[in-house]
């Protein structure tokens, strides 16, 4: 026990450094008013949630990069809302942890990064010109009770879905030189800095999956679950698809009928979902909620 408490530390002692090497300041590192470019998505098109559909072939091109920029201003929602909740879960942690430890230092860095990735968002949001796509009531109060309960391998598997879902997105956007210069420049941004992040939950992860027993597990379990489907219903938020003169509930039904848009959810979540199956996170009723967020 003491030697995996001596790891842990070691890799938060090596986060921290990392940090003060690359950390980014994106209302400097980030040329805001710089002109869009005409013409260019804003994520691959074939990530968009209703390509290959019929009401694809339909848009023309002006639509369908509109459509693209919308679906990003939504995640870029989400993942503001879930960043004001895992920052919340982190600070209730440092609360109760000991202060002169590497991994309470760590966790206040991770959310010295949070606050900037959330004025980035912002200003993501902001520069595209659209709107602000808020969690519907459901899931406002689903995420005010897991920031105020949610502990040890609930916590972090939370943590770990939310960023290694939009991470995905954000490895083959950043890459991508056929795409928004602004969005590729964010997308780089979160990149580096959530790999840090990824790391430290997988390794809290661990520890907190030791130390619970099967009652416990249980109910990570069935939390897991419902986190993961959360998170991958309010990636494209429904009133997205009014931007492009779609009805909300139209666009949502064909997105959840679309194979390429439940492969793409799939690929997503790949890596995360193998990692959490691994250590026993995924199984039973929980599983069943992986299963209709089309993650599974």
């Amino acid at each position: 026990m003491e030697a995996a408490e001596t790891g842990r530390a070691a890799v938060a002692e090596r986060l921290l450094t990392s940090s003060l090497r690359t950390s980014y300041d994106p209302t400097v590192e980030i040329d805001w008013d710089a002109p869009h470019t005409p013409g260019a998505y804003w994520l691959p098109p074939q990530r968009s949630s209703l390509y290959g559909t019929p009401l694809w072939e339909q848009f023309s091109e002006e639509q369908r990069v509109e459509l693209t920029k919308h679906e990003v201003a939504s995640a870029a929602s989400a993942g503001l809302w879930f960043e004001t909740i895992l920052m919340q879960m982190l600070i209730r942690e440092y609360y109760r942890a000991d202060p002169t430890s590497r991994q309470a230092q760590y966790a206040l860095t991770e959310v010295a990064d949070e606050c900037r990735h959330s004025i980035m968002f912002g200003r993501l949001i902001e520069a595209t010109g659209c709107p602000v796509y808020r969690a519907n009531t459901v899931d406002h109060h689903l995420g005010r009770f897991l920031k105020a309960t949610a502990s040890g391998p609930r916590m972090y598997a939370a943590i770990l879905i939310a960023e290694e879902i939009l991470d995905a997105f954000q490895r083959e956007i950043m890459a991508d030189e056929s795409l928004q210069p602004l969005i590729r420049m964010v997308s780089r941004i979160h990149v580096v800095e959530e790999a840090r992040h990824v790391r430290f939950a997988r390794e809290e992860l661990a520890a907190a999956v030791a130390a619970t027993g099967p009652v416990g597990m249980a109910y990570a379990r069935l939390l897991v679950g419902r986190a993961a489907y959360t998170i991958a219903n309010r990636l494209v938020h429904p009133d997205a698809y009014s931007a492009v003169g779609i009805a909300p509930a139209v666009g949502r039904a064909a997105a959840r009928a679309n194979p390429h848009w439940r492969a793409t959810l799939r690929w997503s979540a790949a890596r995360v979902h193998d990692h959490l199956a691994g250590v026993g996170l995924v199984a039973g009723p929980g599983r069943l909620l992986w299963a209709r967020a089309g993650l599974i």
